[in-house]
């Protein structure tokens, strides 16, 4: 996988996404090669390496991009759950929640 599949690929185009919301500095879409059978990413749309090093402001707009899809997923599938990772367990070195449900399909 490409250090950060999002500036890489999402943003210059060259990955094919389905949108699922966007904001100015946040995109969420279907993630393109799903674990589970809802699966969505919710990633700001400037590089930000992770969790740690994101400004407030920022943050604050990715959880409310994160709540309103969350709130979706649950009122449609009846769980939702949120999860964003760090360190050798972040494949892509660009921060990024996934709003996710149903079973694991990979």
């Amino acid at each position: 996988m490409a250090e950060d599949f999002y500036c890489d690929e999402v943003f210059s185009g060259r990955a094919l996404i389905e949108k699922v919301d966007e904001t100015e500095k946040v995109l969420a879409y279907h993630h393109t090669r799903p674990f589970w059978e809802t699966h969505i990413v919710v990633v700001p749309k400037e590089h930000v390496d992770s969790l740690l090093t994101v400004g407030n402001d920022l943050l604050i707009e990715l959880i409310d991009v994160a709540k309103k899809i969350a709130s979706k997923v649950l009122q449609e599938k009846g769980a939702a759950r949120v999860l964003t990772n760090l360190g050798d367990y972040q494949d892509s070195k660009h921060l990024h929640f996934h709003v996710y449900s149903g079973k694991q399909i990979r």
